[in-house]
């Protein structure tokens, strides 16, 4: 089998990686990829970031892989499995109806009330006035939500009023601007990827991700500084619960509509003390879990991937995993989440041995072949061990063999658990 993967991040390098473990997949092709993947696997050029979809019509068309799977959301949210599934090909992603599920948050909110998936209260709001009227009505800590798709950085959680509102009403001046302002939830989060045919719910193993900038969960939102699996504190129950409440009446009541989800369901949870509610859905895998989730998947991907595709996950045999940890650690770049600084010199990366392991997301080769910067979440360090402190002790030990100027790394990634009780 011949794949081709779209996208230029971690989470595309991770997927790389995982799917030429599978003895069922002869080649990877990536577009764009970045240089790390292009060490594993052909990257070939992508005008238009995949969402210029005639060029990506094209590019299937000269390269003919057997299953596209579509990394970032942009292209999916753009229709880009709609043109390769004209072309007759297997696609691993949703349609573009399916896709705002991510592409709006108040039409993701509408699915979830009329399937009945316990998630928080919730008002969509298109002027100033009808934020304040909300906000009033759940009270702090606010959490406003940019409608429409902010790579990670669209929602806001805060006790100050101020920085509430003039995040709306950023988001309100957009082009059809709206913002969904949300009851608080209580609770760790948790994240579960559920890949879907249209039909059947197949869950991986849930992760945890840290998503501001430092230490202690402080400053602004990311796309994520960190992740690992498993979660050791949650409870047995969890992914049956989940699978029961949450992705199937989902799955169920998109085919409802005549837009069933094909691909990976992605539910950010709050296990709150009424039980678990759902934050947000995303129509993708996320990155950093992807990359912890993977690294203990032993199934082959390819082959879970391809069946999503063909609607055969019910003939699919039961996942195995692995019984180590993983923990990854983001390098981040200095300026972000705000305007990160590019083309800054990546030194050690080659220093970095199994069982730790570097993955690229925001870097390019300089015109010398140097390896520079060129991104806000530049490198993402994955360690795994037989326990959770030897993996995270193997990723620190690596991310500390690792040199970028202006460098921004937690500290924390996975060492304070949630206690349930």
């Amino acid at each position: 089998m011949k794949v081709l993967v779209i996208g230029s991040g971690g989470r595309e390098h991770a997927l790389v990686r995982h799917l030429q473990r599978d003895s069922g997949v002869t080649s990877v092709l990536c577009a764009p990829g970045n240089p790390g993947i292009g060490q594993r696997a052909t990257c070939v050029p992508l005008p238009g970031a995949g969402t210029d979809l005639a060029a990506l019509a094209q590019l299937a068309q000269d390269h003919n892989p057997d299953l596209v799977v579509i990394g970032p959301e942009a292209p999916l949210v753009a229709g880009a499995a709609d043109v390769l599934r004209a072309q007759g090909r297997a696609v691993f992603g949703p349609s573009q109806a399916a896709a705002r599920l991510e592409g709006s948050k108040a039409f993701a909110k509408k699915v979830m009330l009329d399937a009945g998936v316990p998630t928080a209260g919730a008002v969509v709001c298109t002027t100033v006035a009808e934020v304040e009227q909300a906000m009033a009505a759940y009270g702090a800590p606010y959490v406003i939500k940019d409608d429409g798709l902010a790579a990670g950085k669209g929602v806001v959680v805060t006790d100050d009023a101020r920085a509430a509102l003039e995040h709306a009403e950023a988001c309100l001046a957009k082009p059809q601007g709206a913002v969904v302002v949300e009851e608080f939830l209580d609770g760790p989060e948790v994240s579960l990827f559920c890949v879907c045919d249209g039909t059947t719910v197949v869950p991986l193993a849930p992760a945890q991700d840290f998503k501001r900038i430092y230490d202690g969960d402080e400053g602004p939102n990311t796309g994520g500084m960190g992740a690992y699996s498993p979660l050791t504190w949650a409870p047995d129950s969890l992914v049956d619960e989940v699978v029961a409440t949450v992705a199937r009446p989902t799955l169920a009541e998109m085919a409802s509509r005549g837009t069933p989800f094909v691909g990976l369901l992605f539910i950010g949870l709050a296990l709150t003390s009424r039980g678990p509610r759902v934050i947000e859905f995303n129509v993708r895998f996320g990155d950093p879990e992807t990359l912890v989730v993977l690294e203990r998947l032993t199934s082959p991907l390819g082959a879970l991937l391809a069946s999503a595709a063909a609607g055969a996950l019910a003939e699919q045999p039961a996942l195995t995993w692995s019984s180590e940890h993983a923990v990854v650690v983001v390098v981040a770049a200095e300026g972000y989440p705000g305007a990160p600084r590019t083309g800054d010199p990546i030194d050690g990366v080659d220093d970095v041995d199994l069982p730790a392991f570097v993955y690229h997301a925001g870097t390019s080769l300089g015109s010398d072949g140097s390896l520079v910067s060129a991104g806000g979440r530049v490198l993402s360090v994955l360690g795994r061990g037989e326990s959770l402190a030897e993996a995270r002790a193997t990723a620190y030990a690596a991310v500390d063999r690792i040199h970028l100027g202006g460098r921004q790394v937690r500290r924390d990634i996975a060492a304070n658990l949630p206690d349930l009780g």
